[in-house]
């Protein structure tokens, strides 16, 4: 299989080209900059959106471990 994650779609210059002349037939070339700029924006907010998913978990896990290891502290402490 690819390491690179840039093959993922498996898509040759030429293909790449035809893509690209594609998109200019259909949007011309003043939607183009548009287009790239909210494409940006979005791909922005999921990784915003996907961190702060990640560090929530990560508190409530942090808040779990710690509630696990006072509750056998206390547990030690008894015996």
């Amino acid at each position: 299989m690819y390491n690179n994650p840039l093959l993922f779609f498996d898509v040759s210059g030429g293909e790449l080209l035809v893509i690209l002349m594609a998109v200019f037939l259909l949007f011309g070339p003043k939607r183009i900059p548009e287009i790239a700029r909210s494409l940006g924006k979005g791909i922005y907010e999921l990784k915003k959106a996907t961190e702060d998913i990640k560090n929530e978990i990560q508190e409530k896990t942090d808040e779990v471990i710690d509630e696990v290891k006072a509750a056998t502290g206390e547990e030690k402490d008894k015996i």
